[in-house]
């Protein structure tokens, strides 16, 4: 757009803005509600109205003369009829040409106004229900919109200024509704899923003295009355551990995390995530609960357990895939040596070979890495985003799950999964290292690595040890990104699409 032309548009807007407050001032010289009333009482959702009369023909409905109480935005007018669109659906009102000409609310409407009016419910020759107004006090602005919506047809063409201004977004983009819709619904299912199987919710603190329970670069803030620094919270975990060996056998928390990351269109550092924890239970238990629940969300919130995304096409009703990550890095790496794989503390150099090779960032911190790590990292480089089908990726390495319990049969290996889909990671579990000795030696392998420039290691935390020393059942525990599994659902593909209020740079004067 050339500075001419969008000096033209904001010269434009300005005056349709100017036009709207003079309408304003005209509407406030004409009541003492200062022209913003409140004492409307809307009694009628436009769903509910076409549920319940969207049947009946235009005579029966015209003989029962039922009155009804709307309200809601102006998205379009033309002739006697206004459409207006509530939380639920639209409507339109109807009022006669004589009654038009007597009322100021008509004369000085706009698209976007919020208005409210009561009437008999009609339904017009096309089938489509309205209220007819009958008295001028039965219609009215409840809210003077001074700012033009964008077309409708349209919408917001500047996908920045989507994310910016999301209430306009959620105004005229009924995608985008419904995606919020839909993510309101997998929560909802998701905690009653939990609840009905004996798990209680808790909450935990945001801000924390230690950040841990995930390998990330956390935000730092001041905590003025304790005088001490503190960090926002990078997940619940460590505080939910605690609350099992306080007693709670089964506990989940909905929870925000902050992560001070880059932004990409799978990465937010503010997000969502529920996490549960489940005693006496392993992380095979939590695979196969995890695709129960899955199931049952899609069949709750979409009616199908099939999900559509960009090209591919999920069926949840099959097994999903597991495999380990030695085995998928075999897999997409059929030119390396298996036996490197299996004996591979004795193979260091193969593997970092392999690791070049295969394009793996250099960096200072290797220096301090082991074979585990060094798997891992060929793993998210080669085998990660080839995992399109519903897979659990299983034996993590030690190095790289501090917090997960070693394999009883090979010790090299922790008993963890992560979920992927789509190329996607959307889970993570593992059964919990309840070892108090052990977890203080892994505690203290992060602190070396992050001597060693990884500032994504973890901290040393002394009080999470102590509890540990009283004693944590065998339990398994599991996190979940809520924001990517909407993303799943609603065949979404940028992160920012699912998050209401997505982080972006301060607007530009």
């Amino acid at each position: 757009m050339t500075d001419t032309n969008q000096t033209e548009q904001i010269q434009e807007q300005n005056k349709l803005i100017a036009e709207r407050r003079n309408k304003l001032q005209q509407l406030r010289d004409g009541c003492s509600a200062n022209g913003h009333p409140n004492d409307f009482r809307r009694e009628d959702l436009s769903s509910a109205l076409k549920d319940k009369h969207g049947d009946k023909d235009k005579d029966t409905l015209a003989a029962e003369g039922i009155r009804v109480s709307v309200a809601g935005r102006v998205m379009r007018r033309g002739g006697p009829f206004v459409g207006i669109q509530d939380a639920e659906g639209d409507i339109q009102f109807y009022m006669a040409k004589p009654l038009q000409k007597e009322s100021e609310a008509w004369q000085l409407l706009d698209i976007g106004d919020i208005v409210g009016g009561t009437g008999t419910l009609q339904k017009s020759g096309k089938g489509e229900l309205y209220v007819a107004i009958e008295e001028l006090a039965d219609f009215r602005i409840l809210t003077k919109s001074l700012r033009p919506l964008p077309d409708k047809f349209h919408g917001l063409a500047d996908q920045e200024l989507k994310y910016r201004q999301r209430y306009v977004d959620l105004i005229i983009n009924e995608d985008t509704r419904r995606t919020f819709m839909v993510r309101s619904k997998i929560i909802e299912t998701m905690r009653y899923y939990l609840s009905q199987r004996g798990f209680i919710e808790a909450e935990t603190p945001m801000l924390q003295t230690i950040p841990g329970g995930a390998s990330a670069k956390p935000f730092e803030t001041h905590h003025n009355a304790l005088g001490i620094d503190m960090f926002l919270r990078i997940a619940p975990e460590l505080y939910l551990k605690r609350l099992v060996v306080g007693g709670f056998d089964k506990v989940f928390e909905i929870n925000r995390n902050f992560r001070n990351e880059g932004l990409s269109t799978r990465h937010n550092p503010e997000f969502t995530m529920i996490e549960f924890y489940q005693a006496y239970a392993t992380y095979h238990d939590l695979m196969d609960l995890t695709e129960d629940m899955l199931r049952t969300i899609a069949h709750t919130v979409l009616g199908t357990t099939t999900l559509q995304y960009g090209e591919s096409e999920y069926d949840l009703s099959q097994p999903f895939q597991r495999m380990t990550m030695v085995e998928a890095v075999l897999k997409y790496n059929p030119e390396f040596d298996a036996q490197v794989f299996a004996d591979p503390e004795n193979h260091m150099e193969q593997l970092q070979a392999y690791a070049k090779q295969v394009g793996v960032k250099q960096s200072e911190a290797q220096k301090a890495w082991g074979a585990g790590k060094y798997i891992t990292e060929i793993f998210e480089e080669t085998a990660e985003h080839e995992l399109d089908e519903p897979t659990f990726i299983t034996e993590y390495p030690w190095e790289v799950s501090p917090l997960a319990r070693r394999n009883d049969a090979n010790p090299f290996v922790t008993d963890r999964f992560e979920f992927f889909v789509g190329g996607r990671e959307l889970a993570n579990g593992f059964s919990e290292l309840n070892d108090a000795e052990d977890q203080a030696a892994r505690f203290r392998k992060q602190v070396e690595e992050k001597d060693a420039g990884d500032d994504e290691a973890m901290h040393f935390d002394e009080d999470y040890v102590r509890a540990l020393e009283f004693g944590l059942p065998p339990t398994a525990g599991q996190g979940i990104g809520i924001d990517r599994l909407v993303m799943l659902f609603t065949n979404t593909h940028t992160i920012k699409d699912v998050i209401l209020f997505p982080h972006m740079k301060p607007e530009a004067e």
